[in-house]
């Protein structure tokens, strides 16, 4: 597109209302009386310059200010259907998702789950608005603060004329020994912090420019922000990963790609003494024991990176805590909590393979609940097949027995006996005070004969690299809001205009306070106070009215 080359011999990018130099309305005619908008100093924005091809549409969409608008509500509307029910995260880890919200939360749980706002915030769409949002912004700004730098950076001390009167606060007036009188006003505004600068005699006066980029610093650190809740879903960020780990047990620590792994050598339960009168009303009250101090006495090893993922025997230890609550492990970024305990887990049960006859024994296996083996040989040609394990044991809907979770709180195992005796195999249902034998009687049983138990501890993973980007992003918005909110923008003409002196003003807000300043620069020089053209127009239109309707009322 065609450039614009104004009078002054400025030449403006198309599109330009105002010439970035000397300000003179480009396709207006200077006998027009309008106040001229000086929102964006009248600069070409590409938005509203180019636009026939497919990025320009683009460009033009998302510039616009009311598209970023309906983008915020509709993530925070997304955000506050968000917090209706709570997030899978903060549900037991020991129930389904799927049967969970319909459960406790019925037809409308059902509904939140299955329209996915279980798992709101790391889902595809949610991700999708907070990515748009982030473009608005940087679109947005670029839209506008790229040649609004390039008009304020180019203007000139000298206007034109049609640029001057169309100011809201403009005035003329005819002094002697101009100069002089230039001087003394150039001297107070210097005094009001203003940077003047001078040109054929011409002063312009100009403080709190930086106020103009309040909002875009404001963007900066919006898109910061925006940043840092992004990277929470990339890995190795973010983690806040719940594991329960037993006595005696290492396992991987989630979230860590297998480098780490955590070892649970001993869980410390200390109860308050029910007998201590100071805590005995507050114990009956909590209905039993209340616990003082748990704690977990941890080790925290890291894999060779050579080595086999999941082999525990190349693990070397870089860390060891006894982690209680508020006293996590910490290790390069990496933090574990303390939460939770669960005393007497189920850990192994022992059965005798017994002939129901005579009650002998053909000998005794021991299923660990938690890595139970596929197959247990008593010798002489005796041995128990586990066909199925449900650690969790429920009957389903289709009354099908089935799991609830994979913690064994409820046992139930469907076991194969071989004997001699019966070398085609029995099947035997074996749970929680049941026993029964689903295909016919048999001849052979398996009978509970031990259990052992193991304390658990519930801990909480979590190491966030995101933090940085939401506090520096947060610091920098606040800091265009102060910037933005606090100063303004003030510029002050003073020029020479076929003998007289032509003063005009203008701000982006407080104009009565730039109109103060102005008149205490001039004072008692000779010159007369600028008036404020918005001001006179309203009143004005009120007068008008007012005599609208006096004429009515007398012709009536």
């Amino acid at each position: 597109m065609n450039k614009v080359k104004c009078e002054c011999g400025h030449v403006n990018p198309f599109g330009t209302v105002l010439c970035e130099s000397c300000g003179k309305p480009v396709e207006e005619n200077d006998d027009q009386k309008e106040l001229l908008n000086m929102r964006y100093e009248g600069v070409a924005r590409r938005s509203q310059t180019y636009t026939t091809t497919f990025i320009d549409k683009i460009w033009m969409f998302f510039s616009s200010v009311k598209v970023g608008i309906w983008i915020i509500v509709l993530t925070l509307v997304a955000s506050i259907f968000g917090t209706i029910f709570p997030q899978e995260m903060y549900i037991p880890s020991n129930v389904r998702p799927e049967t969970h919200y319909a459960e406790e939360y019925g037809v409308l749980g059902q509904i939140y789950y299955q329209l996915g706002f279980h798992n709101l915030y790391g889902s595809w769409w949610y991700m999708a608005l907070i990515a748009a949002l982030g473009v608005s912004l940087i679109i947005c700004s670029l839209d506008r603060v790229v040649p609004l730098y390039r008009a304020l950076k180019t203007q000139r001390v000298t206007r034109h004329e049609n640029f001057l009167k169309r100011q809201r606060l403009f005035g003329t007036s005819n002094v002697n020994n101009v100069d002089g009188v230039l001087e003394t006003v150039k001297a107070r505004l210097e005094e009001k912090k203003y940077k003047v600068r001078e040109e054929n005699g011409n002063l312009l006066a100009e403080k709190g420019r930086f106020s103009r980029w309040g909002p875009y610093v404001n963007h900066i650190g919006l898109i910061i922000f925006l940043m840092g809740c992004m990277f929470r879903f990339f890995p190795g960020m973010y983690v806040d990963e719940n594991m329960w780990i037993r006595e005696g047990e290492v396992m991987v620590v989630p979230g860590t790609n297998s480098k780490y792994y955590l070892g649970n050598e001993s869980f410390t339960l200390e109860l308050y003494d029910e007998e201590d009168e100071l805590f005995a009303e507050a114990i009956e009250r909590a209905g039993g024991a209340v616990a003082k101090n748990y704690e977990t006495e941890a080790v925290l090893y890291e894999r060779d990176p050579g080595a086999t993922v999941g082999a525990t025997s190349e693990l070397q230890e870089v860390a060891r805590h006894n982690i209680r609550v508020n006293d996590p492990l910490s290790y390069e970024g990496l933090s574990i909590y303390q939460i939770d305990y669960k005393l007497h887990e189920f850990s192994v049960m022992s059965f005798t393979l017994n002939k129901k006859e005579t009650g002998e024994s053909l000998g005794q296996i021991d299923v660990d609940l938690n890595n139970p083996e596929d197959k247990y040989d008593l010798g002489n040609g005796a041995k128990v097949i586990l066909r199925e394990y449900f650690p969790d044991y429920e009957l389903n809907e289709q009354n099908v027995p089935s799991t609830r979770s994979r913690v064994p709180d409820n046992p139930g195992f469907i076991f194969e006996m071989i004997t001699p005796e019966t070398p085609e195999g029995e099947i035997s249902f074996v749970a929680v005070q049941q026993n029964l034998e689903p295909l016919g009687e048999n001849q052979y049983e398996m009978k509970f004969a031990d259990l052992e138990t193991t304390h658990v501890t519930g801990l909480t993973v979590r190491k966030d690299y995101t933090l940085p980007f939401l506090f520096v992003g947060g610091f920098i918005f606040m800091v265009g809001l102060i910037q933005g909110s606090y100063w303004a923008h003030r510029r002050v003409w003073l020029q020479r205009v076929n003998g007289e002196v032509w003063i005009a003003g203008h701000t982006n807000k407080n104009w009565s306070s730039l109109h103060k300043e102005i008149d205490e620069a001039i004072a008692e020089t000779g010159l007369g106070s600028p008036s404020d053209q918005l001001e006179e127009k309203e009143k004005n239109s009120e007068r008008e009215k007012k005599l609208g309707k006096d004429k009515g009322g007398t012709n009536e």
